[in-house]
């Protein structure tokens, strides 16, 4: 599997027959740049995409061609007003997701998110409607107990042995029964309109001018640590893009953060929820991406066996990830809760659990491990909600929707499969 260059991720021992390693392919592809600037650049991604390393462009292309199969059958879908609700949409099982993009990529799963989150908002809502506890007192009790569910899973996990898959379906039924414990006999609990979390959730957007602000300040500090990189590693003797491969990718994030936040700003804005989610995103991606724990992560999805070998904390990294999933899905649970400004027996029911499992491997979040980032869950949860959202903008009845996200889902099963015989087959596994 080609995972971020890691020394971890190769084969253990001297006698492995692999013709080339994710490094060897990506030190392969920083030459090419180095040597043709914009032209190398794009030769490399052309040459990783013929050896199978697709990474998101199935799902970006798949995404595209969704939209305009809508808007061809609808012209509202692209609407300011219809893109500002599928981004709320978005927010509070993508956040779930980002969680099962995390045990994905160690090669596990969690079944029982749905549930988890369920509890979570059970927990804030008794906790504040009922008990009268100050709202951030009551938020933190249910995040405590996600951080407690995940512990739970991790220890039963790394100390017995049991299977992820085993452990988590025995907490979807066992959490969804303390959630009903914890609502007690109503069943329902409304929280109230005027608490900020609720105002949070359905009326807070970014004043146009600070979401113009904020995509400056992101492309910024983007260009700022692309030089700096660039110029640490001319200094240590590395190959290093050029200035005009930096310039471009960085008017490429301008735009692709810009033109959104200009349309968006169209209609009501960018909801400080959505906000919310896309900062879990960029934030695990730079835990995932540039620490010695998300390297770890990626090394245990490759090869657990190699990264043993190479000295990692296996059980510390599977106790992490177990807490992070849990904790997600509380977070997640919340905001559902706060949107619908009521915490029920349905929350975290429904097709919350499929969703959230969906969107992260729609998202190009590998079932074999390994391979994936936490954009993927926002990749995956656009493609689920802009299906969602077109079905009803035509009058559809929700079975079409399930065949039609159930059909995307095998269909990136089956990309992720053939994708992977092609990297092996290339030698870059």
């Amino acid at each position: 599997m080609s995972i971020p260059s890691t020394p971890a991720s190769t084969p253990a021992g001297p006698d492995t027959d692999a013709p080339m390693s994710s490094v060897a392919a990506d030190l392969q592809d920083e030459r090419l740049i180095q040597r043709k600037g914009l032209k190398g650049a794009v030769e490399a991604s052309w040459l990783r995409v013929r050896t199978g390393d697709l990474g998101s462009l199935p799902v970006v292309i798949g995404l595209i061609v969704i939209w305009i199969a809508f808007y061809a059958l609808n012209p509202n879908f692209l609407s300011p007003i219809n893109l500002v609700n599928l981004t709320l949409q978005c927010a509070a099982v993508g956040t779930i997701s980002i969680g099962i993009v995390l045990v994905l990529l160690l090669g596990e799963i969690d079944l029982s998110v749905g549930s988890v989150s369920g509890l979570g908002a059970a927990i804030l809502a008794v906790g504040f409607v009922n008990l009268g506890w100050p709202l951030a007192l009551a938020l933190l009790a249910a995040l405590v107990a996600g951080v407690l569910v995940g512990l739970l899973y991790g220890l039963l996990f790394t100390r017995f042995g049991v299977p992820s898959f085993v452990i988590t379906l025995a907490g979807l039924l066992g959490f969804l029964g303390l959630q009903l414990y914890v609502l007690g006999k109503t069943g329902s609990i409304n929280i109230p309109f005027d608490s900020w979390i609720v105002q949070f959730a359905q009326q807070w957007f970014l004043p146009d001018w600070l979401s113009y602000v904020l995509v400056v300040l992101v492309v910024a500090a983007y260009a700022a640590q692309s030089w700096v990189t660039a110029r640490r590693r001319e200094v240590a003797g590395l190959s290093a893009p050029l200035t005009s491969v930096l310039v471009a990718k960085t008017l490429g994030l301008l735009i692709v953060l810009g033109v959104p936040a200009w349309y968006l700003n169209q209609a009501r804005g960018v909801g400080l929820m959505f906000l919310l989610f896309l900062t879990f995103v960029v934030v695990m991606n730079f835990f995932l991406t540039r620490t010695k724990w998300g390297r770890s992560v990626y090394a245990i999805g490759g090869n657990v066996e190699a990264a043993r070998r190479a000295g990692i904390k296996v059980k510390r990294v599977y106790l992490s990830i177990f807490v992070l999933c849990s904790t997600f899905a509380v977070i997640g649970g919340v905001l559902a809760a706060a949107r619908l400004a009521a915490a029920n027996q349905g929350s975290g029911g429904g097709d919350t659990n499929l969703n959230a499992i969906a969107a992260a491997v729609i998202g190009g979040a590998s079932l074999f491990g390994g391979r994936g980032t936490a954009f993927s869950a926002l990749l995956g949860i656009l493609v689920i909600q802009s299906i969602s959202s077109g079905l009803t903008l035509l009058n559809l009845d929700s079975s079409i929707r399930y065949m039609i996200t159930g059909a995307v889902l095998l269909l990136a099963v089956i990309v992720d499969s053939v994708s992977r015989r092609s990297r092996v087959s290339h030698g870059r596994a």
